[in-house]
């Protein structure tokens, strides 16, 4: 049998091939993407970002900040591979101080992805939207209204490249990279804000202000068990021309999940040997398995970097790297050994109902019952902020102190009380609201709740709860909120009205909210009045919906004369008002049904959740609501899904205390 050995045919590919080729070298999964653009963003001296993302960021993906924006003369060239403003000679790279230089990120993604453009400069009287494709201009930009800046949107990401999105992970997991890389960024750039939010949900998933701090953007993003453990120190080397700024934890903290952030002359890169060494550093400390949260910031010549090594930049090669690496291990030992004077053991908190450890059977039932198994309970005994806080005397038309007598709600189901309702709800987004907190309901939590017995008031957001022979901490904020959100979808078409006498002006009280630190307001956003206005337009627009559903009633002056009543007894706080109509004007998603109903009552709930809390003499009130109002409805409402299991945690059990104090 013959074998040809004929050669084969070399053949020059097609353009559109060889670009899908290396964008898919560049844009690997949507993190890659949202990684160029960011940095396209800091480049463009942005001092906010925003992110939306719907399905991990492959059906879409989008950008917007407030940088300096594209010229409409480049809109026709910006998405052709190569075109770039950072440089112009290869020389240049030597000196590179931005974040990109190749001019490749927008024509990579073109190829593999639908994309669009909105953008305005300074000084045009309005904004251009462009589409691309394959690196080319669709259409001629057309003008548009905007604020200054960019809008970058993707959609459909690999839509032309099956083989490599049925490759990614979950939009779940694709959803927690694009998180993870945002936070990064987010940590080493303080005085950019940026917002995490996935399409359709009012509550951003990530959110930092502008002009903050580090430590204060990783307790934000991480938490505060890893910002209180945090070391900040700033080494400059002058033999080898560099300098170092770093926050490491102390060998308190530690974690089976390592972290490290390390950003070189602004760049998120990686480096294995630094990440190696440093953990061998820790090894000294820590358990076996566990790892350090650690942050550093390298600044190096520019003529010493190379960064023009990886498609995606996130490697780069320097030199000297040995002996900075290890001065930089050196450093880190330094301070670890001068932060090691005292440790903090802790014991980790078990969720209500739990089984102990040591237990391994149930107990006979015929069994006798010890005095440590014994429930000493008695709501009619004094409460603990009876030896904390002064009794207040009520003035006419505020609610007594927590001294005072209260008559109990009567007890009856939320069911029940839904169908004494003279209105029949039949919007199947309201219905299928409903079902979801029922199904979600759980069993073992509402339990609990039934039959807690309230113990006191720790501070605004704690209070503690006895149930059985168990004492309980939990985040009274977290229960209220799902309590009042569940509230307005019981009292859908049927809620009582608060009302205001006089009415407020909705202008006036969104005045006030821009002018609070709640509001975020900047001098980019525009001018406050005419914002107030645009809000309050808003507001009147849907007053109708407000009024029919929810009992909340603006009239046609605009003043607003009444609030929904959902608990007997509880007034949500006044100051507390103006932001939260600022949030119902630009938060609720007043288009589309299902997400109208589902925002507002968030919102809704989260302002109903906030109290007036004051310190001193002026502490009664709210903490009398917090023992008569809140937690009796919590006994009589509340459906608590899963999620509050993280809010309430077990303190301390009768038998354990009998262990401790029959000792004595």
């Amino acid at each position: 049998m013959s074998v040809c050995l004929e050669p084969g045919v070399i053949r020059k590919l097609d353009e559109v091939v060889v670009n899908r080729i290396a964008a898919g070298e560049i844009i690997q999964r949507p993190a890659n993407a949202l990684k160029e653009l960011l940095e396209n963003s800091l480049d463009a001296q942005s001092s906010h970002i925003q992110v939306q993302v719907k399905a991990g960021g492959l059906k879409l993906l989008q950008i917007q900040d407030n940088g300096t924006g594209i010229r409409r003369e480049d809109l026709s060239i910006v998405c052709e591979r190569f075109t770039t403003s950072k440089l112009s000679r290869f020389e240049d790279l030597a000196q590179i101080a931005t974040f990109g230089f190749r001019g490749e990120a927008l024509a990579s993604i073109s190829h593999v992805a639908h994309l669009s453009i909105q953008t305005k400069t300074a000084k045009e009287k309005c904004g251009y939207k462009a589409n691309y494709a394959d690196g080319k201009l669709q259409d001629q930009p057309k003008p548009c209204a905007g604020n200054q800046g960019t809008i970058i949107s993707i959609e459909d990401l690999f839509y032309n490249m099956p083989q490599r999105r049925q490759a990614l992970r979950s939009p779940a997991e694709e959803f927690q990279r694009l998180s993870d890389v945002l936070a990064r960024y987010a940590i080493h750039n303080p005085r950019v804000g940026f917002t995490l939010r996935k399409q359709g949900e009012a509550q951003p998933a990530l959110r930092t202000p502008t002009a903050s701090s580090r430590s204060e953007n990783i307790r934000i993003i991480y938490g505060a068990a890893i910002a209180k453990e945090l070391l900040e120190f700033s080494h400059r080397d002058e033999m080898f021309k560099f300098e170092a700024d770093c926050l490491i934890t102390q060998v308190n903290y530690s974690a089976k999940k390592s972290q490290m952030l390390l950003f070189i002359n602004q760049r998120l890169v990686e480096s294995p040997a630094l990440k190696t060494a440093v953990d061998s550093v820790y090894a000294t400390y820590l358990p076996r398995g566990h790892h350090p949260f650690v942050y550093m910031s390298l600044t190096l010549p520019p003529q010493n970097l190379d960064v023009n090594v990886h498609p995606t930049k996130h490697e780069v090669h320097f030199l000297y790297q040995d002996e900075i690496i290890e001065r930089l291990k050196e450093q880190v030992e330094a301070r670890l050994l001068g932060s090691n004077s005292t440790r903090s053991f802790y014991k980790q908190l078990r969720l209500p109902g739990a089984p102990d450890l040591d237990e391994t059977q149930s107990a006979d039932k015929t069994q006798r019952i010890y005095p440590k198994e014994l429930v000493r309970t008695d709501s009619n005994e004094q409460k603990l902020d009876k030896f904390l806080v002064p009794v207040v005397k009520s003035e006419p038309g505020v609610s007594p102190s927590s001294s005072q007598e209260t008559q109990p709600l009567p007890e009856e189901s939320f069911r029940v009380t839904a169908v004494k309702k003279c209105r029949e709800v039949r919007l199947s987004s309201v219905l299928d609201m409903r079902k979801r907190s029922e199904r979600q309901c759980s069993v073992q939590l509402r339990g609990i709740l039934k039959n807690l017995v309230y113990v006191g008031c720790v501070d605004e957001r704690r209070a503690l709860f006895q149930h059985e022979t168990r004492l309980f901490l939990c985040n009274t904020r977290s229960f209220s909120e799902e309590l009042f959100y569940q509230r307005l979808i019981y009292e859908f078409q049927n809620c009582s009205e608060i009302k205001l006498n006089p009415p407020l002006s909705v202008t006036e009280l969104l005045m006030l909210s821009l002018d609070s630190e709640a509001a975020g307001w900047t001098p980019e956003d525009g001018d406050k009045t005419e914002l107030a206005a645009s809000a309050a337009e808003i507001l009147l627009k849907k007053a109708p919906i407000m009024r029919e559903y929810f009992g909340l009633r603006i009239s046609e002056e605009g003043m607003l004369e009444s609030l929904p009543s959902l608990v007997p007894q509880h007034r949500p706080s006044v100051s507390h008002l103006p932001v939260y109509l600022l949030r119902l004007a630009t938060e609720v998603d007043w288009e589309q049904e299902a997400r109208c109903f589902e925002n507002f009552c968030r919102e809704t709930a989260r302002f109903y959740s906030q109290l007036d809390w004051q310190e001193g003499l002026a502490a009664g009130h709210p903490r009398w609501t917090m023992e008569h109002v809140l937690f009796p409805a919590f006994k009589k409402y509340l459906l608590p899904p899963p999620r509050l299991k993280d809010q309430i945690f077990e303190l301390t059990n009768l038998p354990t205390l009998y262990k401790v104090f029959e000792r004595c």
